[in-house]
C-alpha cells in the first residue's frame, strides 16, 4: 500500500483514521483518509479498509456540483445518508465477522468504522450505536485490553439506561459482555450476576430453549467450570448441548423430509434455505468453540 507524506497547511489540522492523533501520510487510493505512520496504516487496511476504500471518497469529497433546486439537493442527501447506512452495515458485518475468526485487533478499525458512521447518522445519544460498542468491547477483551473494555461498555450501558425502548436483544448482549469482562477479571461473582441478566434477557426476547439463549448458558457454565463446580457447569453444558441438537435435528430433517411447496404467492410463502441456516448454526458452533478455548487457555 503506498503512503503519501503530508505537509499539512497551516491552520488544516488533518488527523488519524485509528488514534485521532495529528496525521503525516495519505492513503494513495481514496485521497481521503489520513494516518499518522504506517503502522496505523497498516492495521487499518487489513482491518476494514481496503473494503472501504473508494466507498468513502463520495463520502469523504468536499466539493460537490452547484445543485440548483432544493428537490435536486434533498435527492443528493438522501443518496449520502443511504450510503452511510450501507456503509454502517458493512463495517458492524466486517467487525463481528472479524471477531468470529478470532482476529481482535483487526477488528477494532471496523468497529470504529461503523461507530463514526452510526453517530453521522443516528446522532450521538442513540441506541443505534450501542452494537459498534459491543464489538469494540467484545475486540478489547480478546487483546486483554479490560480498562478500555470496560470503558466502552459503560458508554453502551449508559445508552440503554437512557433508553426505555431498548430491545431484549441489545440488553442479552450487553449484559454478556459485561459478564465476559468481569469473567476475564476474576471476579466470577459479578460476572454470573451480568450472565444471568443475559440469559433472562434473551429468554424474554427468544425463549429459554433458544440458541441465541444457550450462549448465556454456555458462558456461565465456563464461569462456574473455572470455579470448579463441575456439576453445575455440566449441567449448564448438557443444556447446551440439548439445545442444539434439538435445532440441529430438526434442519436434517427438513433436508431428509422437505415441506411440500406451498401453493401460497406472496412473502409468506418464502422459506428461508436450508443450507443458509445451516451455515449460520455452524458459524454459532464454531464460534462458541472458540470462545470456549480461548476463555479456557
Amino acid at each position: 500500500m503506498t503512503l503519501n507524506p503530508l505537509a499539512n497547511p497551516k491552520g488544516v489540522k488533518l488527523l488519524c483514521e485509528l488514534c485521532q492523533k495529528p496525521a503525516f501520510v495519505q492513503c494513495m487510493k481514496c485521497r481521503v483518509t489520513y494516518y499518522c505512520g504506517k503502522e496505523h496504516q497498516d492495521a487499518d487496511w487489513m482491518g476494514i479498509h481496503m473494503k472501504i476504500c473508494q466507498l468513502l471518497i463520495p463520502l469523504r469529497t468536499i466539493s460537490l456540483p452547484f445543485l440548483p433546486s432544493e428537490e435536486e439537493r434533498q435527492k443528493r442527501e438522501a443518496e449520502k445518508l443511504q450510503r452511510q447506512k450501507d456503509m454502517i452495515d458493512l463495517t458492524r458485518t466486517m467487525g463481528q465477522k472479524l471477531l468470529f475468526e478470532g482476529r481482535h485487533e483487526q477488528a477494532v478499525p471496523a468497529a470504529m468504522q461503523s461507530l463514526r458512521f452510526s453517530i453521522d447518522v443516528h446522532g450521538l445519544d442513540s441506541i443505534q450505536l450501542v452494537p459498534s460498542y459491543l464489538i469494540l468491547a467484545e475486540a478489547s477483551i480478546g487483546l486483554h485490553k479490560l480498562t478500555q473494555a470496560e470503558e466502552y461498555l459503560a458508554q453502551a450501558q449508559w445508552t440503554v439506561l437512557k433508553t426505555p425502548t431498548c430491545s431484549n436483544a441489545i440488553k442479552s448482549k450487553l449484559y454478556r459482555n459485561l459478564g465476559l469482562l468481569f469473567a476475564a477479571k476474576g471476579d466470577y461473582q459479578t460476572a454470573r450476576a451480568h450472565l444471568a441478566d443475559d440469559i433472562y434477557h434473551a429468554s424474554e426476547e427468544f425463549g429459554t430453549d433458544d440458541i441465541q439463549t444457550s450462549g448465556g448458558y454456555f458462558h456461565m457454565a465456563n464461569v462456574f467450570f473455572r470455579q470448579n463446580r463441575m456439576d453445575i457447569a455440566d449441567s449448564l453444558y448438557t443444556r447446551v448441548t440439548a439445545i442444539w441438537h434439538k435445532h440441529l435435528l430438526r434442519i436434517i430433517n427438513q433436508r431428509i423430509h422437505p415441506p411440500k411447496p406451498s401453493s401460497r404467492v406472496g412473502p409468506a410463502s418464502i422459506e428461508k434455505p436450508v443450507e443458509e441456516t445451516l451455515g449460520s448454526y455452524s458459524k454459532f458452533i464454531q464460534k462458541e468453540a472458540m470462545a470456549c478455548i480461548q476463555y479456557c487457555k
